[in-house]
């Protein structure tokens, strides 16, 4: 403190000795003000003059407070530096330069918004003046993106009074921000009664502010179309920047000036069982429009702007009226439409469904529909075509001509828009056979085989089976085909057979042969001999089968055997008795053929064994002395 006060009486002393002699001039030289974002470092220069140097000079910071008061910082001379206490900047400032080059410089760090104030740099010389100069330290902040709020409901353009378009909102800049409308890219300004902007400030406790703007103005129709946003522009440290919200739409009620109504769908021409959508709309879209659709044939009405007419017909064709009534204003609009719903009638056969033709005469038909639009008409059989006409002219015609013809009928213009109707020809004439006349059947004994025969002819003929003995067949089936009749039976082949599939109508007969053989079996081809008759077997089946199977046919043969035996043993026995046998009497011979009298045998051979089997009249084997 002694030393302070030493140099406020040297102070005291040069300001009396400037004040009695010629003084000395001091300049001092400083930036009008210095910028710098908030929470950065600030530099602030002091360069100073003196006429008679720059030595031994006192440098003073001060600063002057919101309400005028100034108050010093810092204190540097020849022999000392003090950074004043208790104030703002104690702890955050520092001052570079003994000032022997003319120039101090004020830091101070981390910079506030309270720091924004007007600072003094005091220069005092020995035997010099006194001089000062003054920068103001300006603190800048960047806000926060801008944000943007449209109303939700429709805006009328009946309103009298501006409506609330939206509001803008930027929050946390330093200084305080400038909020901008705009609509298309034209800035808005507050007209009386048209347009009305409102802002308003808040200070934040950080003391940022935050800036929020209305808009509030009277829309028109064209304003439907039309883009709102805002522009904010901010300060920072040598610039002005801005920055843009999103643009928002509104939704403006503004009453029809006339009325459409449509077919929505289907595109193009319509068809019966076609779903009709009709759309009616007005060019404004006030929500106090009343639309109704109403058919001005039946005066049927539905109170609905989208008409939905599912499978129409032609009733459905005719002049559709749309009506629109404003319940605000009570003006009314209406339009209409013309609906034709286009249709095909059901294909028309003349003869209808079926038709009989005597063979080799002509077969004339014709398919017709009715429609609204160019027809085109074909005959298919089978799925071919065999005619482009609505006419079917077919010549001479055979059993080959008889069937189902189909006649479809379509309309060009619109896709799947077609008819058809079928027609049955039958062809007149005697029966006649589908296949081989006669038949030639190789077939195992005792099985059954079915025998099959088709004939073709109208009326359908009528079928039965015979042999060739005159034996009816019973229960065969009969199937009535496209062209005529099929008919099957079932025969057992007890042995050869000749059967005839005899058909017949009204305009003739005919008949089917069928040849059948029997055959019987054996395990490998083989010979069986029953004395002079052979019989060829070919299928593998063990020789007790030939017994059980072919029972009947051995036992004939075994008959007849035995009336040989019986006519060879009179033969034998007459040249006994005429001594024309030797080596033997009479009386062993009788006894030797009386004896086997009742064991007449036959002898089976076969290619694959030398081994013989002798079978008795009731076909068991004998013994080896038998034999």
């Amino acid at each position: 403190m002694a030393a302070r006060d030493f140099a406020s009486l040297l102070f005291g002393l040069l300001l009396l000795f400037h004040t009695w002699g010629a003084l000395a001039v001091v300049e001092v030289n400083m930036e009008d003000r210095v910028e710098v974002f908030r929470g950065y470092t600030a530099q602030i220069t002091c360069m100073f003059t003196s006429d008679d140097g720059v030595g031994g000079v006192i440098i003073q910071w001060l600063y002057v407070t919101p309400s005028g008061e100034r108050k010093r910082i810092y204190y540097q001379d020849t022999t000392m530096k003090v950074v004043d206490r208790g104030t703002l900047f104690t702890d955050r400032m520092s001052v570079n330069g003994t000032g022997a080059t003319g120039e101090v410089v004020l830091t101070i760090s981390n910079v506030q918004l309270t720091d924004e104030l007007e600072f003094i740099c005091l220069i005092k010389g020995l035997t010099d003046g006194v001089a000062e100069g003054r920068t103001n330290l300006k603190v800048f902040e960047t806000p926060d993106r801008p944000t943007i709020d449209g109303v939700q409901t429709g805006i009328s353009v009946n309103e009298e009074a501006p409506s609330k378009i939206g509001a803008c909102e930027v929050k946390n800049g330093y200084p305080k921000p400038n909020v901008t409308w705009y609509r298309n890219n034209t800035p808005l300004h507050s007209t009386p009664g048209v347009v009305n902007i409102v802002p308003s400030t808040t200070t934040e406790s950080s003391h940022l502010y935050s800036v929020r703007s209305e808009l509030s103005m009277k829309v028109e129709k064209e304003d439907k179309d039309a883009q709102f946003y805002c522009e904010v522009s901010y300060f920072v440290p040598g610039e002005t920047r801005m920055t843009e919200t999103k643009r928002i739409n509104i939704t403006v009620y503004y009453p029809s000036t006339a009325l459409s109504v449509w077919v929505e769908s289907p595109k193009g021409k319509i068809k019966e069982g076609d779903s009709i959508e009709l759309h009616c709309h007005g060019n404004g879209n006030t929500p106090s429009s009343v639309i109704s659709i109403k058919h001005a044939q039946d005066d049927t009405t539905w109170d609905t702007s989208m008409l939905v007419l599912p499978n129409v017909t032609r009733l459905n064709s005719g002049v559709y009226q749309c009506s629109s009534l404003d319940t605000d204003t009570f003006e009314e609009l209406s339009g209409n439409t013309t609906v034709f719903v286009n249709y095909l009638d059901p294909a028309a056969l003349l003869p209808a469904d079926t038709i009989e033709v005597a063979q080799g005469e002509e077969l004339m038909a014709t398919c017709n529909a009715l429609s609204s639009l160019q027809t085109h008409t074909v005959w298919l059989k089978n799925g071919e075509e065999v005619s482009k006409s609505h006419s079917l002219n077919l010549k001479d015609v055979t059993f080959d001509t008889a069937g189902t013809y189909v006649c479809v009928v379509t309309v060009p213009e619109i896709e799947g828009m077609e008819t058809s109707a079928m027609l049955s020809v039958h062809v007149q004439g005697p029966p006649e056979i589908v296949g081989p006349v006669n038949m030639k059947m190789d077939e195992s004994f005792d099985s059954t085989v079915d025998l099959k025969c088709r004939f073709r002819g109208f009326p359908a003929p009528s079928v039965t089976w015979t042999t060739s003995d005159g034996k009816v067949l019973k229960t065969p089936s009969l199937k009535e085909t496209e062209d005529g009749v099929e008919s099957v039976v079932s025969v057992k082949v007890s042995s050869d057979i000749t059967a005839f599939c005899n058909a017949s109508n009204v305009y003739g007969a005919a008949a089917v042969t069928f040849n059948i053989k029997a055959t019987i079996h054996t395990t490998t081809p083989a010979t069986t001999t029953i004395s002079s008759i052979t019989v060829k077997a070919e299928t593998a089946i063990p020789p007790k089968k030939v017994k059980k199977e072919g029972r009947g046919v051995i036992i004939a043969v075994v008959i007849i055997c035995i009336l040989l035996l019986a006519i060879l043993g009179s033969v034998l026995y007459f040249l006994y008795k005429k001594g024309k046998i030797c080596g033997r009497s009479g009386k062993q011979d009788l006894t030797k053929e009386k004896s086997n009298k009742d064991n007449i045998v036959v002898e089976m051979k076969s290619d694959n064994t030398e081994e013989a089997v002798l079978l008795g009249v009731n076909g068991e084997k004998q013994p080896p002395s038998d034999q």
